[in-house]
């Protein structure tokens, strides 16, 4: 049976029509890439149509805050990398409790291996084994011969119930500052801060034990207020930056179940 609906030879468009269709929609392309595309992704406005349409300013907003995000990213990092520093070395803890083991052992080497009973005969000492010395501290060793290491806490101390506190700052132009709440997982702070002066670019987050956390970020804002909640274990809390041309007062007040609050940088 022959179809009737299939297109005859001279329906079909030529080989010139098809490259035209194809330069049009290539211009097309290149248009809505120069006007749309990178003005609102990368700030990148070569014709001004992007901030016409305000496409330019929401990109701007966007590589801010990544370059804040960044900086945030890499303050967090040099600050867990001088807590690691200040650490003592697993080797040189090792030969710290070797020296320990080898004073001890020598002590128990000079006590003598037997006392006269009153009757003259000798009444041999309980065997002592490294084992069964007591603690360190409980031995009669001059402490300046014995080398101290510290003591880490086991863990944090409990979060004080209703806690509250109160902070201010000065930031001068392009000044960042960022305040962190210790929390547990599953603990919920009150805030409220305010910009006096100005307004403020902030990047709300946490981290952690290897985690981390976004919970806002906005620019240009004055204040704000809410309840955060620690999604785990760790630090959380808010990086502000002045990006206006004069001196601000930034006043942060919290309120609720977090062990300590602190300003990292």
């Amino acid at each position: 049976m022959y179809n009737t609906d299939l297109p005859t030879r001279a329906e079909l468009p030529t080989s010139a029509q098809l490259k035209r269709s194809t330069f049009i929609a290539a211009l097309t392309a290149l248009a809505l890439l120069v006007t749309v595309v990178m003005p609102s992704e990368y700030a990148i406005d070569p014709t001004g149509a992007g901030r016409l349409l305000g496409l330019t300013r929401m990109g701007e907003i966007k590589t801010q805050l990544a370059a804040e995000a960044a900086a945030d990213e890499m303050a967090s990092a040099k600050a867990s990398a001088e807590r690691m520093t200040q650490m003592v070395p697993p080797a040189e803890l090792m030969a710290r409790m070797d020296r320990i083991e080898n004073l001890l052992v020598a002590l128990t080497a000079e006590q003598p291996a037997s006392q006269p009973s009153p009757t003259g005969e000798a009444i041999a000492q309980d065997n002592v084994t490294v084992g069964e010395i007591a603690p360190a501290e409980a031995l009669p060793v001059n402490p300046s011969a014995a080398p101290q290491v510290a003591e880490i806490p086991a863990e944090a101390p409990a979060p004080t119930p209703g806690r509250r506190d109160e902070m201010s700052f000065t930031l001068t132009p392009g000044q960042g500052i960022e305040v962190k709440l210790v929390m547990r997982q599953g603990a919920k702070a009150n805030f409220a801060w305010t910009v006096d002066g100005g307004v403020d670019n902030f990047d709300a987050h946490g981290d952690g034990g290897g985690q981390s956390v976004s919970y806002e970020k906005g620019r240009n804002v004055p204040s704000g207020e809410g309840v955060l909640e620690a999604a785990f274990d760790g630090n959380h809390g808010w990086f502000w930056r002045n990006r206006g041309d004069s001196d601000v007062t930034l006043t942060i007040q919290t309120e609720g179940d977090y062990i300590d609050i602190k300003r990292m940088i």
